[in-house]
């Protein structure tokens, strides 16, 4: 397994929203003005013809291990291939939910193939297809290491309780990352960010769905539950803080760039990319703030008329078999949703490999678990309203 200073640093599995127009394109969509879209459940399957022993996933740039003498090889997938004599199609064409919401929904509402056997995004983008009807349910007796492993704080979100139609293929945390010696304190709330002494030199996320949760946690809210006024609130926070100078920019996945240089001393944060970040710089710190932090997956799914079901739902299993979490845990370093796999990594004989098993941003701790939530989702009929907003603050 690779080292943590040879990982090659993951593109952002978080994409924002790209502007209001997309965003209210697909809230109309995923709402009830357009019923054609829907897929009523006996119309979303066809006959599995897994008996020819392939499957194609698409899946993110940079999102599984590879050889380290060879990026072309994938060593997990291909002991997946070599085990069951199933012939795996890896695409790496995701590189954004909206996107490729875009390239796949035409198929999918006209009920058809989308070419593809198992995709992975983001929750908050799966939340629309499992309400669309785009996703096939699946049989949890083809997954046993699934039923058995999947860890308990993320086997029930709000969009699809008991995880029948979607399972976390890897986690994560929004956070705060702070460089601790330039700031000379600590930080441990999310209101800190407002701080006289931070003035100028503060970045939030851009995307809607990624910045809010954290924000409202911050004002004590239970984010499984929020509400509209919840939003509003947080958005006139945000408002003021602009305009007082507090946030020097709003970013995307370049947040990174601006905390390594110095130009920004604290900022929303993805805990995957603060362990990169912390590899060449120890003096940068992630905190989940003592108010809570928002956990978040990108998920697997099978689309509608799948014809390989059922080796999908196989090789969603074989990577919740402890060993192979922990393999794609050290090489990825997002939340593990496999527990289990924490003991494995310890038993490395590798020593930078088996202290991957002791870091919270990987396996969290009991104290960090305690502060962890999974936010419930925009509805289609709030999103509207709320990326016009929210998007007038950011500038997009």
């Amino acid at each position: 397994m690779a080292q943590t200073s040879s990982l090659p640093r993951p593109v952002s599995r978080r994409s924002l929203l790209r502007a209001l127009g997309g965003t209210a394109a697909l809230g109309a969509l995923a709402g009830c003005g357009v019923p054609a879209a829907y897929v009523k459940p006996g119309d979303r399957a066809v006959s599995d013809d897994s008996a020819d022993k392939k499957l194609t996933w698409a899946n993110w740039p940079l999102y599984i291990d590879t050889d380290d003498d060879d990026p072309n090889k994938r060593p997990t997938l291909e002991a997946f291939e070599k085990r069951t004599g199933i012939s795996a199609d890896y695409v790496e064409e995701i590189n954004d939910n909206d996107e490729f919401f875009g390239k796949i929904s035409p198929a999918l509402m006209n009920h058809q193939s989308t070419g593809r056997d198992l995709i992975v995004i983001s929750d908050w983008m799966c939340a629309r297809f499992v309400r669309l009807g785009w996703v096939q349910k699946m049989d949890r007796a083809h997954q046993p290491h699934v039923a058995k492993y999947l860890d308990p704080l993320l086997r029930s979100p709000a969009f699809d309780p008991g995880r029948r139609y979607t399972v976390p293929y890897q986690s994560g945390i929004t956070g705060i990352a702070y460089n601790r010696r330039k700031l000379g304190r600590e930080i441990r709330h999310v209101s800190d960010l407002w701080a006289s002494d931070l003035k100028g030199r503060v970045t939030l996320l851009s995307g809607l769905d990624e910045a809010f949760a954290l924000l409202m946690q911050g004002n004590g809210v239970d984010i499984t539950r929020w509400t509209a006024d919840d939003f509003h609130r947080v958005c006139d926070q945000v408002e003021r803080e602009v305009q007082r100078g507090q946030i020097r920019r709003f970013t995307g996945n370049d947040y990174t760039k601006d905390l390594v240089s110095g130009d920004v001393l604290a900022c929303q944060a993805y805990s995957g990319d603060v362990i990169q970040l912390q590899a060449d710089n120890p003096d940068i710190r992630f905190l989940v703030p003592e108010e809570g932090a928002e956990l978040w997956s990108d998920s697997l799914m099978i689309p509608n008329r799948a014809r390989h079901k059922t080796n999908a739902e196989r090789l969603i299993d074989y990577y919740y078999d402890p060993e192979v979490a922990a393999k794609l845990a050290a090489w990825v370093n997002y939340v593990c949703p496999v527990p289990a796999a924490k003991e494995v990594l310890a038993k490395a004989r590798d020593k930078d490999t088996a202290a991957l098993a002791d870091n919270p941003l990987i396996f969290p701790d009991a104290t960090m678990r305690k502060r962890l939530a999974i936010a419930r989702d925009i509805t289609s009929t709030e999103r509207v309203e709320f990326a016009k907003r929210w998007n007038k603050i950011v500038g997009l």
